[in-house]
């Protein structure tokens, strides 16, 4: 066992005390919005409509669909990949493989469902299905916590993370201590990261849309934009899997249960609200204002392609044409920080971008109800805190020359207000 290093490492998400107290909240508020989604008043606020008992919870066939779904994402992860990138350089100056294949493994889950629909496989009764199938992702969760913070407990010290071995062992389970837990070349973050959740998310949207069309006819023009938007932002997000291999959650953070159950619980179930609100309580829509919903998307997911296409280009090239002319920071790591571009006009012109597109996303649920905008109101939120521990983490990492960007760069997210 790797010594603690909890004097070097400052604790995040108010230590042990945060760490337990949303390890009880998380799933807690997932199974609330389950609950209120489908009652009639809806009230994001207000207590939901019953607490179900155990009996309405566990499934073992919930289980196992579970357990099948993960089991078909890790034999996808598993085919050959278009491409295999390399990871940022460690602490014992290795740098890991990883495949590029996340695209793929969308594409062929699209075409196996589509398959097991033409056969009969019944997909509109998976909404269902979701309070087991959250129960036992959120089990999943827990015990694959439990198995990473075991196998963390003989990895060498090199492969700890930076902050999840603080000696707490509430707090390590929470934030994990082992950076990239791997067997052989499975790598289980990165597996986790985009996969099972992502594309999960978009079998249940499109669940919903199915069991609305056969209640109502015809799926409503709100529900295909619904739809349409986050499979945009999925199918993004895999076509530019190599992309993740330089977020936070990749480069700093440990793989334990923050991120195993948002991954594998939070995400698909919390993530595909709107479509769950929808479904139960249908809203008109008219192509007039439909149109209006569909350039916010567009002009949120422009600038969050475009800040993310930049960054990008230039981690990967600095003199590649497209960013060879930006102007740019000299940092005492050799690196050099863009201060002109997107990342001019913000510290995080890929943050303003997501925000703008989870607007779009609750905006065709009305304006009457609040639950549909909890993921917008939830990913602010997140984003102002990613963004404050980016900040740090850039300070410590960069220094004088992060002043001086903060300087030419005086706002975080959004221009002339934050």
């Amino acid at each position: 066992m790797a010594p603690p290093q909890g004097s070097r490492a400052p604790l995040e998400f108010g230590g042990p005390l945060g760490a337990a107290a949303l390890m009880l909240l998380l799933p807690v508020t997932m199974f609330h919005l389950l609950l209120v989604a489908r009652s009639g008043p809806a009230r994001l606020l207000g207590p939901p409509p019953y607490l179900p008992g155990l009996e309405e919870l566990w499934s073992p066939w919930a289980l196992l669909l579970c357990l099948t779904w993960l089991g078909l994402q890790a034999a996808l992860y598993l085919l050959p990949a278009r491409k295999v990138a390399e990871g940022q350089e460690l602490k014992d100056k290795s740098r890991l493989r990883y495949p590029i294949n996340g695209f793929q493994a969308l594409v062929l889950t699209a075409l196996l469902v589509a398959l097991g629909v033409s056969a009969g496989l019944p997909l509109s009764a998976l909404p269902e299905m979701l309070l087991p199938l959250a129960f036992a992702a959120t089990l999943t969760a827990f015990i694959f916590s439990l198995l990473l913070y075991l196998k963390a407990l003989v990895a060498p010290a090199s492969a700890l993370a930076p902050g999840g071995n603080s000696g707490n062992l509430i707090y390590d389970f929470f934030l994990g201590r082992e950076l990239n837990p791997r067997i052989c070349s499975f790598d289980f973050k990165y597996f986790c990261e985009l996969r099972p959740g992502l594309i999960g998310w978009v079998l249940i949207n499109l669940a919903l849309l199915m069991q609305e069309a056969e209640l109502r006819g015809s799926p409503s023009l709100a529900m295909w934009l619904v739809n349409g938007f986050q499979l945009l932002y999925v199918a993004d997000a895999l076509w530019y899997e190599e992309a993740v291999l330089t977020t936070m959650d990749i480069i700093h953070d440990g793989f334990g249960f923050m991120l195993a159950f948002g991954d594998l619980a939070w995400v698909p179930f919390t993530y595909s609200l709107q479509a769950q609100f929808l479904l139960y309580h249908p809203q008109p829509l008219g192509w007039p204002l439909a149109s209006f919903i569909c350039l916010i998307n567009a002009v949120g997911y422009y600038i969050f392609r475009g800040a993310n296409s930049q960054k990008n280009t230039f981690r990967k090239n600095p003199s590649d044409p497209r960013v060879a002319d930006l102007e740019t920071i000299s940092t005492a790591t050799g690196r050099r920080l863009l201060v002109s571009g997107w990342w001019g006009m913000v510290r995080h012109p890929n943050y303003l971008g997501d925000l703008i597109m989870a607007l779009a996303w609750s905006l065709p649920c009305g304006v009457f109800h609040l639950l549909p905008y909890f993921y917008f109101l939830y990913f602010t939120a997140l984003l102002v805190h990613r963004e404050d521990r980016d900040e740090r983490q850039c300070l410590q990492k960069y220094g004088l020359a992060w002043h001086e960007y903060c300087r030419r760069v005086p706002y975080r997210i959004v221009p002339y207000v934050y």
